[in-house]
């Protein structure tokens, strides 16, 4: 997932979120207002070199908002968690799955309408592609298989990513405790494999 993310507690701050719409209300532009944006309301963007679509999607709808670039990655993930653990109105640009989604409680926004469908007017959920080699599954039938039907959810990626990237927990071990108390999840996987 792709788009504007804001925590949870943001839903009294702007009554009417998820809506992309709640975002135009006064009281929530003046919410989000801050010294450097005012009378506009800011909008936490990507880090300035990864590029963004932000500012055109502000623009093509009219929104009263400054797209204001972060530093980093670890920019964007601190300032959500000191917007949940001080209660300071956020709005951001972000992706999921993501380590921080498992830690916070947020939403995202119904996205307003694109004035195109072009990349830079548009924010579209990434497309999840798994390739191979074409020759692939001709010579790996049951690994082809197995990989076809191999799918983890967004939930049990983040949980296991918080383990690793946050709490530096060894990979293997985690991915172990995962696998040895999820079996009816993968064991359709090898059964995929074993036709």
């Amino acid at each position: 997932k792709e788009g504007w993310l804001y925590p949870k507690f943001m839903e009294q701050v702007c009554p009417g979120l998820p809506d992309w719409t709640a975002l135009m209300k006064p009281e929530c532009v003046q919410a989000l207002s801050t010294p450097d944006t005012a009378p506009n309301g800011r909008f936490l963007d990507y880090p300035a070199e990864w590029g963004s679509r932000t500012p055109t999607i502000i623009a093509d709808n009219n929104m009263p908002y400054t797209a204001v670039p972060s530093g980093s990655e670890g920019a964007l993930v601190a300032e959500l968690y000191s917007s949940e653990a001080a209660k300071t109105p956020l709005v951001m640009m972000f992706w999921g799955p993501h380590y921080s989604l498992a830690e916070n409680d947020v939403g995202w926004v119904k996205m307003p309408p694109c004035k195109d469908q072009t990349n830079a007017h548009c924010i579209k959920s990434p497309e999840v592609v798994k390739t191979v080699w074409s020759g692939f599954g001709a010579k790996w039938p049951a690994a082809y298989a197995f990989l076809k039907a191999f799918k983890v959810d967004s939930d049990a990626y983040q949980e296991m990513a918080v383990a690793v990237d946050k709490k530096g927990e060894d990979l293997d071990a985690v991915v172990k405790e995962w696998v040895d108390s999820h079996e009816s999840t993968w064991q359709p996987w090898i059964d995929a494999a074993k036709k």
